[in-house]
């Protein structure tokens, strides 16, 4: 029986890992690097061991030293979360030798399917449909478009689309670099793109004595970066089309059994149809090998939530070698999962770091617990004060539904974010409410191009409308003034702005997503007297609190403060403003046509030298942060005056990269 676990992971999959643990009475221990010190499954943990240095490649890579935390710590078993080592053969087997229980299957299971070329080689032996693998250097223009992908690893690490001939060599270059800093293997391969493919995966459990069970599958076709962001069980498609689900399920025990699967694993396929249409598309249906998992999946709430499971206490079971039933649980409701990243959608993607303030859904969430009713679950890797950094993926949060029905499920999950108070970094909250109340989502047409199809710059767009932006401003700039009068040290007893004159109105100038926004008021005797909202009356005011009366209607409004940084939250959607300063200040000021690092990270190219003529779009610097490459681009035609940055270099967000001297209409500097 285990009695102490190491979780040779971080951040929301440890604290899901401890979570099961304490509810069987286990003991835990964390494992952190020194940009985790602070990390809230450190002061979760039973023990927690320091890895010294920040990068994966010097603490959570090292299986050494993680072997040496659970010695250390009197473990007897550990489990590595997803990411990271949990799909690293060796590593299992070093678990094994140094007399410990690997919470995992097989280490010869983990290598068969460690490397995505050799997997679909066996695939296709064993019966199951896969998609011819290419050879990068054979790639002819018949072959277009391609996807360059990582053979160890995912994560969307490692992965290209690639649809013209002429970009293959860079893009392979690119993807060999991001699996070699990922997962430590450069080795790629191409197949066929399919553009509007479904991503549907099976959830399997297997165990020593041979039964292997089909779990359910989910769907997980709206993606980034060739990275999840929205995820359900059951499939739409899966439940449009006869049949299909008995044709996956057979096709995911036969990958298992081919390989002697023991434990949770997910295997991957990708599929073609539409679920709107069901049975009327002569597509539908048709589904190819991708991948098999052999771990933990990311989004493995939605199945837990669908069956009752518990799918981390199964593996400690299977791990210990106790049988499964000789039937897996049925399926009921629905459940959808979305993952909360920092993140700048509208900015390509661009992730962020800094301190996250405050995160708090409306809704008595339920954290990482299997939903047995409908409710929301809350599977996070952050608490109120946390900091995202750099070194690790900006996934703030995975933000589960569970309801009877599919349309249920999105509306309840929608409302829950809609409605959360998510102070500090910019993130993906609207896109993802965007996407749940999409008509085409709610139809269950949601293939791999969903965000090319509706349009990015749609779906990104703020929940809060311009009025509401403004009407938030008006609220801040009132609680603003309330909290003046509530740390004032004399005449306390007069209201915000009082004069023994009629004088001019109080002025607060903010910055939103729509600019700058100056609200100009008067609080008289008669009420409040508001430059361009004439219609608003205050019913009262604190410094956190503000209520309105908007064209009639009762309006309440949470303001939340932190330096410069406001946060309104209403019911007409968030606002997040910046308080101007009254006075600029020169030394913030940057040359115009200045490039800046988006982002603290780590210079790993330059694309051109001080003095060399540029062109709009070419890239300049590229940058590597949160585990991901990012090109800076020149803003314009001209010449690149300055080059402030060298290769190897780090820089913090904000810092000036290169400054680019525009050329003037007619091709003249």
């Amino acid at each position: 029986m285990i009695q102490s676990v190491l979780v040779a992971n971080r951040g929301e999959i440890a604290r899901r890992v401890f979570a099961t643990c304490r509810r069987a009475g286990i003991g835990t221990v964390a494992v952190f690097s020194d940009a985790d010190a602070l990390s809230p499954h450190v002061a979760e943990a039973d023990t927690a061991v320091r890895l010294p240095g920040n990068s994966p490649a010097d603490t959570y890579l090292r299986g050494d030293l993680v072997i040496e935390a659970a010695l250390l710590a009197g473990a007897d078993a550990i489990h590595p979360g997803y990411g990271f080592l949990s799909e690293n053969a060796d590593f299992a087997r070093a678990v094994h030798d140094a007399g410990l229980t690997w919470i995992g299957p097989p280490a010869p299971a983990i290598e068969m399917m460690g490397s995505k070329v050799e997997s679909k080689k066996m695939m296709a032996a064993a019966g199951v449909p896969v998609l011819t693998e290419l050879d990068p250097g054979a790639v002819t223009e018949a072959d277009l478009p391609v996807l360059v992908k990582a053979s160890a690893g995912g994560g969307g690490r490692g992965m290209r689309v690639v649809r013209e001939l002429a970009d293959l060599p860079e893009q392979l270059e690119g993807a060999r670099r991001e699996a070699q800093s990922a997962f430590g293997d450069p080795t790629v391969f191409c197949e066929r793109y399919l553009e509007t493919g479904r991503h549907i995966e099976v959830q399997v459990m297997a165990d020593r004595q041979g039964t292997v069970w089909a779990v359910g599958e989910r769907e997980c076709s709206i993606q980034r970066r060739h990275q999840k962001v929205v995820e359900e069980a059951p499939s739409p498609l899966v439940e449009a089309v006869p049949g299909m689900r008995e044709r996956l399920f057979e096709a995911a025990r036969l990958a298992a059994k081919a390989i002697d699967y023991e434990g949770a694993g997910t295997v991957e396929f990708l599929a073609s149809g539409r679920a709107e249409r069901g049975g009327d598309d002569p597509d539908a249906g048709d589904f190819y090998f991708l991948e098999m998992n052999t771990r933990l999946q990311v989004e493995h709430p939605v199945t837990e939530c669908t069956t009752g499971l518990d799918l981390v206490e199964l593996q400690l079971q299977v791990a210990s070698g106790q049988a499964l039933g000789a039937e897996s649980p049925a399926v009921s409701g629905h459940s959808i999962e979305v993952r909360l990243y920092a993140e700048d959608p509208a900015q390509n993607w661009q992730p962020q770091s800094g301190p996250v303030h405050r995160l708090d859904l409306p809704e008595n969430a339920v954290e990482f617990d299997v939903l047995r009713s409908p409710g929301i679950r809350l599977d996070s890797g952050v608490v109120d004060g946390s900091t995202v950094g750099v070194h690790y993926d900006p996934m703030l949060a995975k933000v589960i539904a569970f309801a009877p029905t599919r349309t249920q499920a999105a509306t309840r999950l929608a409302t829950a974010l809609s409605r959360a108070q998510i102070h500090g970094l910019r993130t993906n909250r609207d896109l993802l409410v965007n996407v749940l109340r999409h008509p085409a989502f709610l139809a269950g047409d949601t293939d791999t191009a969903f965000f090319d199809t509706h349009g990015l710059d749609v779906l990104a767009r703020p929940l809060a409308s311009a009025d509401t932006e403004r009407l938030s401003a008006l609220a801040a700039a009132l609680a603003d003034a309330a909290h003046n009068r509530d740390v004032a040290t004399v005449n306390t007893s007069l209201p915000s702005g009082w004069r023994n004159l009629a004088s001019a109105p109080q002025s607060k100038t903010f910055t939103g997503g729509g600019g700058d926004l100056e609200i100009r008021y008067l609080l008289t005797r008669y009420g409040l007297k508001a430059e361009g909202f004439d219609d608003v009356a205050l019913v009262s005011a604190t410094a956190r609190h503000v209520a309105l009366d908007v064209a009639g209607l009762r309006r309440s409004f949470a303001v939340s403060r932190y330096g410069d940084d406001v946060f309104v939250d209403s019911a007409l959607g968030p606002v997040s403003l910046h308080a101007a300063p009254r006075f600029t200040d020169p030394s913030a000021v940057v040359a115009e046509g200045s490039l800046l690092a988006p982002m603290p990270g780590s210079v790993i190219r330059l694309g051109a030298a001080a003095g060399d003529t540029v062109t709009a779009g070419q890239p300049i610097v590229w940058l590597e942060a949160m585990k991901m490459e990012h090109t800076i681009k020149a803003p314009a035609s001209g010449v690149l005056t300055e080059l402030s940055v060298t290769a190897g270099q780090q820089v913090d967000v904000g810092t000036v990269l290169a400054v680019v001297e525009a050329a003037q209409p007619g091709g003249e500097l």
